[in-house]
């Protein structure tokens, strides 16, 4: 049953990354990023590895997604005020 479990988070983390590697809307992939660590989280607390899992659940799904919000709100803000003068 554990392997079945183990084999499901494994395809759906291999097609977030295909997502994130081929899709063109920044907010699917940065999406698709939070998504792919929550993930890689969970098999590490599968497969006994506490600190990293819930190292990578707050760093990598939580703050980097932060993180790359801000920055593309950030970067969508600069190009319309560019676009307008």
């Amino acid at each position: 049953m554990l392997e079945w479990i183990i084999l499901t988070i494994v395809v759906f983390f291999v097609i977030t990354s295909f997502l994130v590697l081929f899709s063109r809307n920044l907010v699917v992939i940065i999406s698709t990023i939070g998504i792919g660590s929550v993930l890689l989280s969970v098999l590490f607390f599968i497969f006994g590895a506490p600190f990293a899992g819930a190292f990578e659940l707050s760093v990598g799904a939580g703050l980097i997604s932060v993180l790359f919000i801000i920055a593309t709100s950030v970067t969508d803000r600069a190009v319309d005020e560019i676009e307008e003068s």
